[in-house]
């Protein structure tokens, strides 16, 4: 069994428009609200690749193809690919897709997000084997590029609110 973390594994911070791909293990940590971070694996060559992107898709002809779902989770395949992966080999798992600003709101960025990265597996017969979609919390998502494993940490927005009405309520029993 591989360890979860190495002393020796570099750690990689991945911010939004982003992907980080290597052959050599990683740890990779990225916070995701209403983005989506889509996670390639090669268990046999036991390497892979990850995305954060913001939007589904757009104008990838800018300086920041990477922001868009489409183009970003396509591009993980591609990089795979290149470095040796068998097709029938690679594993995917999905996270992100909160939605956190506006809940059922009419922009569903964080659904339509969700829905571009299974759209791009589905085309592309990669089986999504793991995923933590959706709701209105985020998630700091942590991977071992070395082993495929992923831990996720859900984040509340409200946490601070909580605190001042238990303050509140504090001082109004102290009276």
């Amino acid at each position: 069994m591989i360890p979860y973390i190495r002393s020796e594994m570099e750690k990689y911070y991945l911010y939004p428009g982003k992907i980080f791909f290597s052959k050599e293990s990683h740890i990779v940590d990225t916070i995701l609200g209403s983005c989506v971070a889509v996670f390639v694996w090669d268990p046999v060559l036991r390497f892979g690749s990850v995305n954060h992107y913001m939007l589904p898709t757009g104008n990838t002809e800018k300086n920041e193809p990477f922001k868009y779902g489409k183009s970003a989770t396509e591009e993980l395949v591609i990089r795979m690919l290149k470095s040796g992966s068998a097709k029938n080999d690679l594993r995917a798992k999905i996270f992100g897709g909160s939605d956190l600003a506006n809940p059922g709101g009419a922009f569903n960025i964080g659904q339509r997000n969700i829905k571009i990265a299974q759209q791009v597996l589905s085309d592309e017969k990669i089986p999504i084997i793991s995923y933590s979609v959706g709701g209105i919390l985020g998630r700091k998502v942590t991977f071992n590029s070395g082993s495929g494993i992923v831990l996720i940490s859900y984040i509340r927005r409200d946490i601070k609110v909580i605190d001042q009405q238990i303050k509140q309520l504090s001082n109004t029993f102290r009276r």
